[in-house]
């Protein structure tokens, strides 16, 4: 099967050589790497702000053979341009990422070795602890009425509710939650499993509790709108797809309404998800399943677990004790 040609990209700091790789190393990546969209554009911008540096440090057009003879002192100045401007360190990380990602392209593709992306260390992040929510306070948030004195729809502020219930009470983000189909999720009493489909395209089963699925039960029963089967759960005020951003300003509304802090986001659901399974005595491995993580020290941040809490369970489980 012959692939699609990769889209045209038209840069003043680079010439055709740099920016007909660049669009085949964009490709590559969603079709065959299947990142994100939004991870896609970020890469994209990167490079074409390094591109758009080493034009200005160079004082000529980017080419090809010159990007491959690219030293060490080019991608620190490059780096330490963009700290100027108050990068996060982790914006740093992802373009220092992106940069390596297409110099192993062009290497594969026999464009080229660029030598010096590794030999740059990679910058350092201050771990940033979420911050969950009290247990009483994530469950006020999924409850409809905490909203009922604003000038909205019943069945919007049931929606909202919904999907927050399901944030919380399944540790879905955000994207899982409104990109499940209405088939996907079971009327209440006939099924307690989800399946929804995560970062990279990766499908895990969850389950879900009988109290959200009533809640789901009663926003679809209001809702003034079509909900075919094969499409999505949650639509807007117009029956398209729901943004995430109404859930978001939702949110805020809420934060106001019961005094959280800013840190109360729909994100911080999930955060709470798992770190109040965890404080219930919930294994650290089936979090790991249930939250979709690849890795369990990202759990092990992601719920605030610490060394000691590590050896708390330790001393109390081991058999040789």
């Amino acid at each position: 099967m012959k692939k699609a040609a990769a889209p045209q990209i038209e840069l003043p700091s680079a010439d055709a050589t740099i920016t007909q790789e660049m669009a085949r190393w964009l490709s590559h990546l969603g079709a065959e790497r299947r990142l994100s969209p939004k991870t896609l554009e970020a890469y994209g911008r990167d490079l074409r702000q390094c591109l758009d540096f080493l034009c200005a440090h160079w004082g000529e057009r980017v080419t090809l053979k010159r990007f491959a003879a690219l030293e060490a002192t080019d991608i620190r100045a490059f780096m330490a341009m963009r700290r100027a401007d108050d990068i996060a360190g982790r914006s740093l990380m992802r373009a220092l990422a992106g940069l390596r990602s297409f110099g192993r392209f062009l290497e594969r593709e026999g464009k080229g070795k660029v030598g010096a992306l590794s030999a740059i260390r990679a910058p350092k992040v201050a771990k940033s602890l979420p911050k969950p929510l009290p247990m009483a306070s994530a469950k006020r948030l999924a409850d409809a009425d905490e909203r009922a004195g604003e000038e909205r729809e019943t069945w919007i502020l049931v929606r909202d509710a919904a999907v927050m219930a399901l944030l919380y009470g399944s540790g879905l983000r955000i994207s899982e939650a409104l990109g499940l189909k209405r088939r996907e999720v079971p009327r209440p009493g006939e099924g307690d499993v989800l399946v929804v489909t995560g970062k990279g395209n990766k499908t895990r089963m969850v389950p879900v509790l009988q109290n959200v699925l009533a809640l789901i039960d009663e926003y679809v029963a209001m809702c003034p709108h079509a909900l075919p089967a094969e499409g999505p759960l949650f639509v807007g005020a117009r029956g398209g797809p729901l943004s995430p951003r109404i859930i978001q300003l939702a949110m805020e509304r809420l934060r106001g309404a019961l005094g959280l802090p800013d840190s109360a986001t729909p994100h911080a659901l999930r955060h709470s998800f798992a770190t109040h399974l965890l404080s219930r005595g919930g294994d650290l491995r089936a979090i790991q399943e249930l939250l979709g993580h690849s890795s369990l020290s990202t759990t092990q941040v992601y719920t605030g677990i610490d060394s000691e809490r590590l050896l708390e369970v330790y001393a109390s489980a081991h058999p040789r004790r």
